[in-house]
């Protein structure tokens, strides 16, 4: 049995951060319904990578929705609000990522739902908190990488600022969301009584940067400062990067400098004993490194570094990834059949519990697809 299994989860919450909190509810094992509008669903649903879209809604929506009900609602009609308190009032968990003041318009902000149901875990997403002067603007991956200096930590010395190709700021949120919900259940189990969760998108990025932040914090507010080429790191000094080889890149991580210039053979490294000065020339070290990687292939220098204890690794793509028997004994892609005939093709859950794997058991919904039957099962 699933660790969740007997907890009702109403998600109210639309496009990543919020979905993606409810994703790893479901698949732990929550029943996890969506409240929708009815006939177009949450934005989500039209929200696309590469213009994929399978049974009418995005390919995007369908890696982030399985495992979950659907029931569409409309909230302005009192009808549909009265049958949603209903179900408030049987629920554990319930989420929504609206901007402030929304769900209080609505009459299903956190004070009203307390007195509807006392138990409710109800949790909630917004782009930079609920007060302040950023409170109302748009909370989206993008603007919140940008505003929050994460931009500045990817890329080399002179690029323009990074973002990170993955919606990095919105899964570390839902992830967040995901914890809190969890731990409130909790301590629901001992209290009886249920709580309000609160994370934001901006807090949750400053968080994923805090070991830069607290560098920042204790080094008398010294600005970011990224390599000239191949670092990973703007805070660690070399030689740790990536680095060319004569047909493809490896990366080397944290390690002794001295002892990684014996093992490649490279005397020039040798006269930087100095630990501090591995950050503090960390440029000179790196083209040092630079242009003796460049004179052997990869597996050349992973055969060489690996048997020394040299941290190191390949650099894959998803096509090489995918095809290596390291991704394939994990067994982390499935299949799940759509209505329309088509079939998702995705990864599963990344928790094992009691050493098994956790696979969905079935795909997102269609819109309202389970209205009728949640409403008659929970007498609506």
């Amino acid at each position: 049995m699933k660790p969740l299994k007997g907890i009702l989860v109403l998600e109210f919450a639309q496009f990543m951060a919020g979905p993606s909190a409810g994703l790893k509810l479901a698949d732990l094992g929550a029943r996890v319904i969506k409240i929708e509008r009815p006939n177009t669903g949450e934005a989500g649903r039209q929200i696309a990578l590469k213009n994929l879209f399978l049974d009418g809604s995005s390919l995007v929506f369908h890696t982030v929705n399985r495992n979950k009900d659907s029931y569409a609602a409309n909230l302005k009609d009192p009808e549909d609000l009265k049958r949603v308190k209903k179900l408030i009032l049987q629920a554990d968990v319930m989420t929504h990522n609206f901007r402030p003041g929304v769900m209080e318009k609505i009459g299903l902000d956190y004070q009203t739902v307390q007195e509807i149901n006392p138990k409710l875990v109800y949790a909630s997403v917004t782009g930079y908190g609920t007060k302040g002067p950023w409170a109302k603007k748009p909370g989206q991956d993008l603007l919140i990488q940008a505003m929050s200096g994460f931009v500045n930590l990817s890329g080399n010395r002179d690029d323009d600022p990074v973002p990170v190709g993955a919606a990095v700021s919105d899964i570390i949120t839902g992830t967040h969301l995901a914890q809190g919900i969890l731990a409130s259940l909790v301590k629901r189990a001992k209290t009886d009584r249920g709580a309000l969760v609160e994370v934001s998108l901006l807090e949750s990025t400053i968080d994923l940067q805090f070991e830069v932040i607290t560098t920042y914090l204790n080094d008398g507010n010294q600005p970011i400062k990224r390599a000239k080429k191949g670092a990973a790191n703007p805070s660690l000094g070399a030689p740790y990067g990536i680095y060319q080889t004569t047909d493809g890149y490896i990366s080397i991580a944290m390690g002794s400098l001295i002892k990684l210039g014996e093992v490649i053979d490279c005397w020039e490294i040798k006269n930087y004993t100095n630990p501090e000065s591995w950050f503090t020339q960390r440029d000179e070290i790196m083209d040092i490194i630079r242009n003796k990687i460049i004179t052997k292939s990869s597996k050349q220098w992973l055969n060489i570094l690996r048997p020394e204890g040299i941290w190191c690794s390949n650099v894959f793509d998803y096509q090489r990834l995918l095809k290596h028997e390291a991704f394939k004994v994990l067994q982390m892609e499935q299949k799940l059949p759509l209505l329309s005939g088509e079939e998702v093709h995705t990864l599963r859950c990344p928790i094992r519990i009691n050493d098994k794997r956790i696979f969905a058991n079935k795909p997102a919904p269609r819109v309202g697809q389970h209205t009728e039957d949640i409403i008659k099962e929970f007498n609506l």
